[in-house]
């Protein structure tokens, strides 16, 4: 992995209004599309361990295990630069907070309760409020976008709902809810990411600040919870959390965002629900059964709708 050279350029271009194709764009919607299925295992690992590793130590060491990995790549070029982080340390707290304390927390929260399949449906709920963050700041969406994103949003509530609008919703689909609010936010964030901080050097400020501020939490929780075996039911999830979903998945997500926008990448991310479902049914025994793939239709729909050239 070269995430310096992956992201060379500025993140400076704007997102495309409607109509108009970002350059770019193929590299990006790929980009987006390889972390959505990376942190679709994510959701999986989150469900499996939730029996096993309290969910903030599960945040706190996939956050650790994620500096070791882009520590390497960027930790001289973050040296370098520490008199423009200090200048922009406002602004990479809040990204630090939403996208990696509160996000990553709350969905191991939400495993504890909530099977992985209903997780990522719920999470599916994010790319709309992307859209809507950025329709406030002037980026045009466009009718075919709009109306894909209402088809793809019409399937996950279904799914939701079994079948019929959602009235009621589990503790852990509230804290599904809170995620996708976080995540929303965070990828909007990244459009106003300062140009001087490459991608490389950026994730390794954010996970250092988002451990940072989970370390409080990690320690009440070893108080109270107490810790968990290091064995390899337990670390290997961990580092594949830590090195695929964390440096990989969140190298390519920023990276997308800078090429098409926050809107365009969340039209890709609506595919999340479909890539869990797959997965906690070939790794959990989960099951969606005829609903469940009629409403997978209903979102590759409106995906392949609102991404369309």
């Amino acid at each position: 992995m070269s995430p310096t050279a992956a992201e060379s350029t500025t993140t400076t271009e704007r997102p495309a209004s409607a109509g108009i194709i970002p350059k770019g764009a193929g590299l990006g919607v790929l980009l987006a599309l390889l972390a959505t299925v990376v942190w679709s295992g994510s959701f999986v690992v989150a469900r499996a361990l939730h029996e096993t590793v309290p969910p903030i130590q599960n945040a706190f060491w996939r956050w650790i295990i994620a500096i070791v990995v882009v520590a390497p790549f960027a930790g001289r070029a973050a040296w370098r630069k520490r008199r423009l982080i200090r200048r922009h340390l406002g602004y990479l707290v809040l990204a630090s907070l939403l996208g990696i304390t509160v996000y990553n927390t709350l969905v191991n929260q939400a495993g504890l309760t909530t099977p992985a399949a209903n997780m990522g449906m719920i999470m599916a709920a994010s790319p709309v409020l992307m859209a809507v963050y950025e329709r406030f700041t002037g980026t045009r969406l466009g009718v075919r976008r709009i109306t894909g994103m209402l088809i793809a949003c019409a399937g996950v509530l279904l799914l939701v709902g079994r079948g019929g609008f959602p009235t009621r919703f589990g503790a852990g689909d509230l804290w599904m809810f809170g995620a996708a609010v976080a995540f929303a936010a965070y990828s909007v964030l990244l459009k106003h990411r300062p140009h001087e901080i490459d991608g490389a050097v950026f994730l390794l400020i954010t996970f250092l600040l988002g451990a940072v501020m989970l370390l409080p939490a990690y320690v009440a929780s070893l108080a109270v919870q107490g810790g968990f075996a290091f064995v390899p039911d337990t670390v290997g999830p961990l580092v594949y959390v830590g090195i695929f979903s964390s440096a990989v998945a969140f190298l390519a997500w920023n990276r997308s965002i800078a090429l098409i926008g926050a809107a365009r990448a969340g039209v890709v991310y609506y595919l999340q629900p479909v890539c869990v479902a797959l997965l906690s049914l070939a790794l959990l025994g989960e099951t969606l059964g005829l609903l469940g793939m009629g409403c997978m239709v209903l979102i590759l729909g409106g995906v392949a709708l609102s991404s369309a050239r």
